[in-house]
């Protein structure tokens, strides 16, 4: 198994973030290359249509159905044998949880770079067009559980380009993430927003998106490959978070739910080495929060299935979820991206969310 191969090719598919690399820090209207892409430019013009988008009512939520519960998490172990899963002692959700009851299938990228993911490398409709085909393959391949589109959108870009204050990163302008969800309602999609914090830290980036994950539909996506707590600039080594960020998060997460009697929030945790995630034993759960280990590395099959049982399978939290490229799973022999179907027939637990750069 050439598992670092794999830990290495993903380090560089995530630094062409940092080709996105020649934003200033200084206004939040500015285009990272100075100019905005089509896809940029047409989803910006939809803001005459965000007014109910940014305003979605909130509603009371009934309890779960514990007894269903414990049979999709059983189900989704995929006979796993270890003890590992499902995840002992973990908190029933509240009220409107998405996992397990759904799969989560999402499209990743932003709006200003076709070469950070499929979400801003095509035309928004036709962007939103191969989701809905995605999600009927993941329908197709696993009759037993429904399908949540969503889009996972980088909020916080990672950047070769300190910016006045050093920090190595871009905050999006919230005109754009506005964008991102009037496509998410066109799609009947949930959104990820994502924080790559470079030389900043969660604690500075997480409280600035509030106002979004105040909504119900707006989720939480951290990435450690660009958390660089030595002063590394951004894309010359991965980044690590400790259990202790997580939980920062996690903390800030429920006490969201709770003031605004929202349903639970999924945080996503990206991760493709055993250093990205530390003390991971030490993680806090919350009926608020169901939180999601992604598998975030790219390369042949076997690759991402070993990187896919060393840092997910055997350093258990919650629930998990798996990563496809679309370009850069198939630059190696066998030339292949993983189909849905392949994807549940390798893997225990079945990833219960899934991302597609």
């Amino acid at each position: 198994m050439k598992l670092k191969t794999l830990v290495l090719s993903a380090a560089f598919t995530a630094s062409l973030g940092l080709l996105f690399n020649s934003c200033s820090q200084n206004g939040g209207d500015k285009k990272t290359d100075g100019k905005k892409t089509a896809a940029g430019a047409k989803s910006d013009s939809a803001q005459t249509e965000a007014a109910d988008t940014l305003s979605v009512k909130k509603s009371n939520y009934p309890p779960i159905d514990k007894k269903l519960y414990d049979s999709l998490m059983k189900f989704n172990a995929h006979g796993d044998t270890t003890g590992r899963w499902p995840v002992k002692n973990t908190p029933y959700p509240i009220g409107g949880a998405i996992l397990p009851f759904k799969r989560v299938v999402a499209y990743y990228g932003n709006l200003y770079s076709k070469k950070m993911g499929i979400l801003g490398e095509l035309p928004p409709n036709e962007m939103l067009a191969k989701l809905k085909g995605e999600v009927k393959h993941w329908e197709k391949a696993d009759p037993k559980t429904p399908v949540q589109p969503a889009l996972h959108y980088i909020a916080v870009v990672a950047q070769g380009d300190g910016g006045k204050d050093g920090k190595f990163r871009y905050r999006m302008p919230f005109k754009q993430i506005d964008s991102v969800l009037v496509l998410a309602k066109k799609a009947h999609a949930i959104v990820f927003l994502d924080v790559q914090v470079a030389l900043s830290n969660i604690r500075a980036e997480l409280p600035l998106l509030e106002k979004y994950l105040e909504m119900p539909q707006v989720h939480f996506g951290m990435d450690p490959e660009f958390s660089m707590k030595d002063g590394t600039h951004p894309g010359k080594k991965i980044g690590t978070y400790d259990a202790d960020d997580i939980n920062y998060v996690s903390d800030y997460l429920t006490k969201i739910v709770k003031k605004n009697g929202l349903p639970p929030k999924i945080l996503v945790v990206h991760r493709f080495t055993k250093k990205m995630v530390t003390n991971y034993k030490n993680i806090k759960l919350h009926p608020e929060v169901q939180l999601v280990m992604n598998m975030d590395g790219w390369g042949e099959p076997d690759l991402k299935t070993g990187t896919y049982r060393y840092f997910i399978n055997q350093e258990p939290v919650q629930f998990t979820g798996f990563k496809l490229f679309y370009k850069n799973d198939i630059k190696k022999a066998p030339h292949h991206m993983l189909t849905p179907e392949e994807v549940l027939s390798r893997y225990k637990p079945y990833p219960i969310y899934i991302q597609y750069q």
